[in-house]
């Protein structure tokens, strides 16, 4: 394909803008800017928060096309995942604590205190940050672990083919619906945990408490339209789309934290 051509033109500016957009957000940065164009809706710029500061007040775009991810996760899976279930908990969340104490509330601090809060706010609270955190851990063309990270990952794990492998387990053997966490513990050392349904490692109520670093959706919606009852076939597609850059920052920022 020519280099100057409309389709090659296209895709450098999505690159660009992708580019733009994971530098500019991040689980602890300030307010970030995605052009709509990146997944395909002429609409105006959305403006949106960090994942764990004041929840926005339009739902935040998602950081790639829809397609962007094939044939690992396929378009149609993303579209659906991405406009009907991660935008209904949102939705449900912003009505949740609509008129509350905890509307305008840090996300952290509502997990802090969520054993405390009503079922709708645990599990769409749970449900809008999973899957904003699970976007951004997806991405084409990633080039692998850090040498800090993987450094870490060996430490803790064996290997980095040792560490894919007791996460695997964890996804694939999560009983019903949830999601399985790579995390940092207080003891700055790395974990693998899965949770139930939209529970994730930052909940007063959960087992096992950290700093997510990486996660992975073990909802049948997540992969059912193109990999059917095959969650383990899913599991292993994802290594071919995790971006690790984002995951090299989570746990550069969570060390410092």
């Amino acid at each position: 394909m020519n280099k100057s051509s409309p389709e090659m033109l296209i895709i450098k500016k999505q690159n660009m803008e992708r580019r733009k957009f994971f530098k500019a957000v991040g689980l602890l940065t300030a307010a970030a800017y995605v052009s709509p164009k990146v997944f395909g809706k002429d609409q105006p710029q959305v403006k949106t928060s960090s994942i764990e500061g004041i929840p926005p007040t339009e739902f935040p775009p998602l950081p790639f096309a829809y397609n962007a991810l094939e044939p690992y996760f396929d378009a149609r899976t993303m579209e659906i995942h991405y406009d009907k279930h991660h935008r209904a908990y949102y939705t449900n969340f912003m009505n949740a604590v609509k008129g509350t104490p905890l509307e305008g509330k840090a996300l952290s601090e509502i997990f802090a205190g969520v054993s405390k809060q009503t079922d709708a706010v645990r599990n769409n609270a749970g449900g809008y940050y999973n899957h904003l955190f699970f976007w951004k851990n997806l991405g084409a063309g990633s080039a692998g672990p850090g040498a800090d990270l993987l450094a870490a990952i060996t430490k803790s794990f064996g290997s980095l083919d040792k560490f894919k492998e007791i996460f695997n387990t964890a996804a694939k053997t999560r009983f019903g619906s949830g999601w399985a966490w790579l995390y940092l513990g207080s003891d700055k050392k790395l974990a693998v945990t899965s949770t139930p349904n939209q529970d994730n490692p930052l909940m007063d109520l959960s087992t096992v408490k950290g700093t997510p670093l990486l996660a992975l959706d073990v909802w049948e919606h997540a992969y059912y339209l193109k990999y059917q009852n095959r969650r383990p076939d899913y599991i292993d597609a994802f290594w071919y789309v995790v971006n690790w850059e984002e995951v090299n920052r989570r746990y550069t920022a969570a060390l410092k934290g």
